[in-house]
């Protein structure tokens, strides 16, 4: 390629292949490449990443990207460029390259894993039609949908859980998937209690778990929570439609604060 996209780290040498430099192309508040994020930060190697803005791409991004959708991560090796694209083929090609493995060393293990990433990205898609969705009866419909998802999980976990995270001791790229998606719980909490993960507390508790890690932390930006919020309030739908109702009923309390203060609203401005 002709364009030098950012300047990143050199990496050393780790599992089967030299990787001279990495560059992770993101998106603020794309969970998928926080998938990506957490795998790179678990495996404690050095990236760049780059954030573009998908209502206005870059015609490099074009050219970049087939699917015109992030992550790519951008790998150099023997001083040439390739562009990886899908979430899915980056996990598993840091896996296949890179050392300390996420993925279980077991085939059986390893397929169920991926399994229930497939399911994670399948609730990923539930909690797009929830917050897109248009109606109050569109909305409950899509929340009771999103509750019996996370029942299967909380009845997977009780099967065989011995810890902390969805495999027991060890963190896993099941737990990299799952950390991104409680994050939007995170935004819902603050909006109003849809009793999505009610009566769930083994998943409750991974979700705890997740979010008190470092790598799940730390892929995300500080000013994630009002980006995600200020996405959520321009929806037009039923969501957007509640995060204006609160907002518009904190600004009474505030005025009523100020009345009973004693002090006039133009005043206080």
């Amino acid at each position: 390629m002709k364009h030098e996209i950012c300047k990143i780290a050199d990496i050393p040498e780790t599992g089967s292949l030299v990787i001279e430099k990495l560059v992770l192309v993101s998106h603020h508040l794309c969970p998928y490449v926080q998938r990506a994020a957490i795998s790179l930060a678990e495996k404690d190697v050095p990236f760049e990443r780059l954030t573009v803005d998908l209502a206005n791409k870059p015609a490099w991004f074009k050219a970049m990207s087939p699917l015109g959708k992030v992550p790519l991560l951008r790998v150099q090796q023997n001083g040439e460029d390739t562009v990886i694209f899908e979430s899915a083929v980056i996990l598993e090609f840091l896996e296949e390259t890179l050392a300390n493995p996420l993925h279980p060393a077991d085939p059986l293990a390893r397929a169920r894993h991926r399994a229930w990433i497939e399911f994670g990205s399948a609730i990923l898609n539930a909690i797009g039609r929830l917050y897109s969705a248009s109606t109050e009866a569109a909305f409950i419909a899509e929340s009771e949908g999103l509750s019996v998802m996370f029942d299967r999980l909380e009845t997977e976990l009780a099967a065989g859980r011995a810890g902390p995270w969805f495999a027991g001791e060890r963190f896993s790229l099941v737990d990299a998937v799952y950390g991104p998606i409680f994050r939007y719980f995170d935004a819902f909490d603050r909006i109003g209690d849809f009793g999505i993960l009610n009566a769930k507390p083994l998943v409750k508790a991974w979700r705890k778990g997740l979010h008190e890690r470092e790598s799940v932390k730390g892929a995300i930006t500080p000013d994630y929570p009002q980006r995600l919020h200020a996405f959520l309030q321009a929806k037009g739908s039923h969501l957007s439609k509640l995060i204006r109702r609160n907002e518009a009923a904190a600004d009474e309390r505030h005025h009523d604060q100020i009345r009973q203060n004693g002090v006039s609203i133009s005043d206080s401005f």
